[in-house]
């Protein structure tokens, strides 16, 4: 797909912008869950050094002892990844069971100070996320200090950060694929304008119609409203056209009619010479009039929403047409066309095709003719052979504007020059060079097709 589509571009655009958007939701919740989740260990830490708080009890002689053990059964779980300290005036010190033979590092704050949190190094090499305080006992004698410490693992933490993420990313995924869903239908939704209107051009191609649909938004009403334009304004060119060609061709009848009857009246005095000469005149009229009706038909045919016909019964009536003449009758015609193939454009400008080339292969043909025709992508390719003497390049390059092949034979290379004019009405190609198989002349076409279904 090229990569000026505008679904193309839209659906890229799309597409980063969902990846960016889960990208940096995903981020934000694993900080939201990060920073929630320490403060929600740093609450629990703070309970249990509230209730060590309740719980210890200092001796006269400054030994720390606990009233009651903490419930928690990690606390007496060695290297549990839960822990406590306590430390009191002297250097004295009371530690959980989990700690076995290690200490929390700590710093003890002057009394009152409020409750903090921090990360200390832990026994094995661990991270811990230590709460600490500083409380004030009132026995056995008031003002005695001591300092709690509660730490955590943040192994612990870090499980559940992956026992989140193993739920975030499934659902961010899950999540993208609804956006990429929502996206492709909005995307859907807001290119339906552009493929109505593509119909409506295919329509339009097709002789079906011939003016765009204005049931469109607001935004494509301008592009509709010019290109409906456009075609008002080539329906009109051609309609003139055509008014002109037809102008122009009675106008010319009479002056080439009188031409005529004086030729007629010239040889009927015994002035043999003038009257050829006007006869020759009036045959090089004729041909440039019709030369000039044949382009002037091409171009109309060619415009913007021409009917297509099939090529085979075209090509058939030609070839019937042709085998009434007498020279006709005693070649081998050979026609290979499928019944599917069609021309993207008018039947009488394809007749007139088919009738100037087998008529140019019939004059110079010595016992067959060969027309097939095949499909090749959106063209139909057209090839005439004959088993004549053929024509060299050079020769080739003769037939053009008011040239005629030769001079021997009546019309040669002159319906080959209105045939060129018609190919290039259409867009399409003519080539001219030697039959591998006949030896004689070989003609290729290359003209606009159109499937069968286009209509």
């Amino acid at each position: 797909m090229s990569r000026r589509s505008l679904l193309v571009r839209l659906g890229c655009a799309a597409a980063l912008m969902i990846l960016l958007a889960l990208a940096l939701g995903g981020l934000g919740l694993t900080l939201i869950f990060d920073r929630q989740m320490q403060h929600r260990a740093v609450a629990e830490l703070d309970i249990h050094a509230k209730t060590l708080a309740a719980q210890v009890h200092v001796a006269a002689d400054g030994t720390l002892s606990l009233e009651a053990q903490p419930v928690d059964p990690r606390f007496g779980q060695p290297y549990s990844g839960l822990y406590w300290q306590i430390s009191g005036p002297g250097g004295r010190s009371l530690r959980s069971r989990s700690l076995w033979d290690t200490a929390i590092p700590v710093e003890p704050d002057p009394p009152g100070t409020p409750r903090h949190s921090t990360w200390v190094d832990g026994p094995q090499q661990t991270l811990l996320l230590s709460v600490e305080r500083t409380v004030l006992l009132e026995e056995p004698d008031p003002g005695v200090a001591v300092h709690i410490a509660v730490a955590l693992d943040s192994a612990d933490l870090q499980a559940e950060r992956r026992s989140f993420l193993s739920l975030l990313v499934p659902s961010l995924l899950a999540l993208g694929l609804l956006l990429a869903i929502a996206m492709a239908c909005f995307i859907h939704l807001a290119l339906r304008p552009f493929r109505a209107l593509r119909t409506d051009l295919r329509a339009i191609h097709a002789g079906q119609r011939r003016q765009l649909s204005r049931e469109v938004p607001d935004e494509v009403q301008p592009v509709v409203d010019d290109l409906n334009r456009l075609i008002a304004f080539q329906d009109a060119a051609v309609e003139r056209a055509r008014t002109q060609a037809g102008d122009l061709a009675h106008g010319l009848k009479t002056p080439l009619a009188v031409m005529g009857a004086m030729a007629r009246e010239a040889r009927a005095q015994g002035q043999e010479k003038l009257a050829l000469d006007i006869d020759e005149q009036v045959r090089a009229m004729g041909r440039h009039v019709d030369r000039a009706l044949a382009r002037a038909r091409a171009g109309m045919a060619a415009t913007l929403g021409r009917h297509a016909c099939d090529v085979a019964p075209v090509a058939k009536k030609t070839v019937r047409a042709l085998k009434t003449l007498p020279d006709a009758a005693a070649l081998l015609w050979q026609v290979d066309i499928p019944d599917t193939l069609r021309f993207a454009g008018d039947e009488g400008d394809l007749m007139e095709l088919f009738g100037n080339l087998l008529d140019n292969a019939r004059k110079w043909a010595s016992a067959q003719v060969r027309l097939h025709a095949a499909a090749s992508g959106r063209f139909v390719k057209i090839v005439v052979e004959d088993d004549g003497p053929g024509m060299s390049e050079e020769e080739a390059a003769h037939i053009e504007r008011g040239r005629r092949w030769d001079e021997s034979r009546p019309g040669t290379g002159f319906g080959l020059a209105i045939a060129r004019d018609l190919v290039e009405a259409y867009r399409g190609a003519i080539g001219f060079d030697r039959s591998p198989e006949l030896g004689g002349l070989r003609i290729t076409l290359t003209l606009p097709g159109k499937p069968p279904d286009a209509d």
